[in-house]
């Protein structure tokens, strides 16, 4: 996988969905982390920034160095934060893969939507844990494509779905990696680890869980890969499209969706 082989692409609907992903999860993922004033924070894989502001606002004496391989997601980052005033991050155009820090250099790693789309996760973490002062904190987050349950569940819909998670595979990314976020975390050699799982439920008595997370937030990231997922042979046009169609109806009035996050952290 190449560092641009992002299975969701770059396009502008992308970082809208990004946006609104942001912001609809940012009570269940982001509440219990905060960093203390004049720590160091790496944000690493930040991509337009969705996280960035939240990390930003929930710790802002905290200094944040974020970065991310895609310069053009950077630009957006810039914009973002200073759209919404954010003073304490610096943004750099950084692999994972060849840190240019030295060792030790942060207090706090942050990590967040990110070792999905890596070919190696384990090595992503063991960089990240060399340039961490021992003692210091790693916090990963990532979801699971196979902790997705709805209703009404079609075959169509059921389809839509998996063609997300095998369009990635096929890009040597792992849809299916917040159940691994503990091995990955301990097999780069962190100790005190845990995990908590975060569940998103969506149903029509949660009209903000309807609309951020399915409407905005799950169904345009299925969405995305429909072309990509044609083209592999993976599904049909018509087929995907239906699934589309009834995956809408999981936010309708009788209809219910859930989704596992896992929430990681470990020390030094």
């Amino acid at each position: 996988m190449t560092s641009y082989d992002y299975v969701h692409g770059y396009s502008e609907k992308e970082s809208v969905r990004l946006r609104d992903q942001a912001n609809t999860l940012e009570e269940l993922l982001h509440s219990d982390t905060k960093y203390p004033p004049n720590s160091k924070v790496l944000e690493a894989g930040c991509g337009i920034g969705a996280q960035t502001v939240i990390l930003s606002k929930n710790s802002p004496h905290a200094r944040i160095t974020s970065i991310d391989i895609s310069e053009d997601s950077l630009n957006k980052a810039k914009e973002r934060a200073t759209k919404e005033g954010v003073k304490n991050v610096e943004f750099r155009v950084e692999s994972i893969f060849d840190l240019p820090f030295e060792d030790e250099s942060f207090d706090h790693v942050f990590v967040c939507f990110v070792l999905e789309h890596l070919k190696e996760p384990v090595q992503a973490l063991a960089n990240l844990r060399r340039v961490l002062r021992k003692g210091g904190t790693i916090t990963v987050i990532e979801g699971d494509h196979g902790s997705c349950f709805f209703h009404p569940e079609t075959e169509d819909a059921v389809k839509a779905w998996n063609s997300l998670v095998r369009a990635q595979a096929r890009l040597e990314g792992n849809s299916l990696i917040g159940r691994q976020v503990y091995p990955l975390i301990k097999k780069a050699g962190f100790t005190n680890i845990a995990v908590s799982p975060r569940m998103a439920y969506s149903d029509s008595s949660r009209p903000h869980m309807e609309e951020g997370f399915v409407r905005k937030t799950i169904i345009p990231m299925v969405e995305g890969v429909r072309e990509s997922a044609i083209e592999m042979g993976i599904i049909d046009a018509e087929t995907f499209d239906r699934g589309i169609e009834d995956l809408h109806r999981t936010a309708a009035e009788y209809g219910t969706f859930n989704y596992m996050f896992f929430k990681g952290v470990g020390r030094k």
